[in-house]
């Protein structure tokens, strides 16, 4: 899940501040936590990012992909016209930096009033030099780690402390709040008929699948609890394990409601949600697409307004004749985490030990000179 520092970038973004993030990791929570892709250079590559290489579309999954060093995956292009065999993006350690990635780096950094190195060890070549090239432009550079780095004695600002605090403290001082983190996860629901041979009863399989492909893992659910709505008689079922499947046979002109139970992963905020699925067995022609923004949006909305997770939706709705079948594609939100600033701790002066301040000279910056005349012990950071 994204940090606090993670969200917190996520709203200097909005408010105009924060205009390009360098992301040295593959973990791809810049992406996942709202910063815009065309606003982000993640120089490793992204675990849960697959590419085209021929039409060059970009798929965010919500599993890792099991490959990495530019290789192929197990899927396809999902452009009918393409169709092209997927990449992983994770670079092996004899792979270049992506050039498009790289160059967008150098670019900002150049034209940066301040570049921001937060919690990185700027051992790492080339990405450890892209802050030194906003000093030619007149920028300046604030390190703020935990650790020494090899590029302090180049920083303007220089911090020894942890990210999360002085990240809150810029927040509190910009009068900025940090949004909560929502995440929402999708599946579909594939129902699958066919007439038995007396043509009085059908013969259906049911089964919860990946938006990402039916053979794609459903990482955030653990098991799937199905019962029926007004004493049908049917026989529950507990779905333990993937795929995801049931089948049964009912009368055809029967219809009644399905609840489905979904249990999550311990690492989601909430246990379970049910859903209501109908089951009437007649599969219209109609297909439809939904406007995708604003019910994420206001899920979104409803999440953070309750504190807690499980709301879900439609967002698509696709029908074929044969076989019978109706896809339906749920949104549900697995996850709310709302981050609590700690200025306390900043007000502690916590931090004061570990900041060294440089000042500007007539020939540029230097490190200030004048020490007190009393002995002081060493930083502990």
């Amino acid at each position: 899940m994204p940090s606090m520092t993670h969200m917190a970038l996520v709203e200097l973004e909005r408010a105009g501040i924060l205009k390009f993030v360098i992301s040295q990791n593959v973990d791809g929570l810049h992406l996942r936590s709202g910063i815009p892709r065309e606003k982000l250079a993640e120089l490793h590559g992204n675990s849960f990012l697959e590419t085209c290489p021929s039409c060059g579309v970009e798929y965010l999954r919500d599993f890792e992909v099991e490959t990495i060093g530019l290789k192929e995956t197990s899927r396809r292009c999902s452009d009918t016209k393409c169709g092209a065999r997927l990449k992983d993006t994770v670079l092996d350690w004899e792979d270049a930096l992506p050039s498009k990635e790289m160059n967008l780096a150098e670019k900002h950094c150049r034209i940066a009033d301040v570049v921001l190195c937060l919690g990185t060890s700027l051992q790492i070549t080339p990405a450890c030099n892209l802050p030194l090239k906003s000093l030619r432009g007149g920028g300046k550079i604030v390190i703020v780690n935990l650790q020494k780095t090899p590029k302090d004695k180049k920083a303007n600002l220089l911090i020894h402390g942890l990210v999360d605090k002085v990240i809150s403290g810029v927040m509190d001082l910009l009068n900025l709040q940090i949004p909560p983190f929502v995440r929402i996860d999708f599946f579909q629901i594939i129902l699958t008929q066919a007439l038995s041979s007396d043509k009085k009863n059908v013969n259906w399989n049911l089964r919860v699948a990946s938006v990402h492909g039916q053979k794609a893992p459903l990482p955030f659910i653990k098991s799937i609890e199905i019962s029926f709505l007004e004493n049908q008689g049917y026989k529950s079922a507990i779905l333990q394990k993937e795929p995801f499947q049931l089948k049964r046979r009912t009368l055809q002109a029967k219809s009644f409601e399905m609840v489905m139970k979904f249990n999550f992963i311990d690492s989601c905020g909430c246990p379970s949600t049910e859903i209501i699925v109908p089951l009437n067995f007649k599969v219209s022609r109609d297909c439809f697409e939904l406007d995708k923004d604003a019910i994420l949006q206001k899920l979104r909305h409803t999440a953070i307004q309750e504190s807690c997770c499980g709301q879900n939706a439609v967002v698509e709705r696709n029908a074929m004749l044969t076989p019978k079948t109706e896809v339906i594609v749920y949104a549900i939100v697995t996850n709310v985490i709302r981050y609590k600033k700690t200025t306390e701790a900043l007000e502690a002066d916590s931090l004061s030990n570990g900041v060294k301040r440089q000042r500007e000279s007539a020939n540029g910056t230097e490190t200030s000179r004048k020490r007190s005349k009393v002995h002081r012990r060493k930083p502990r950071f």
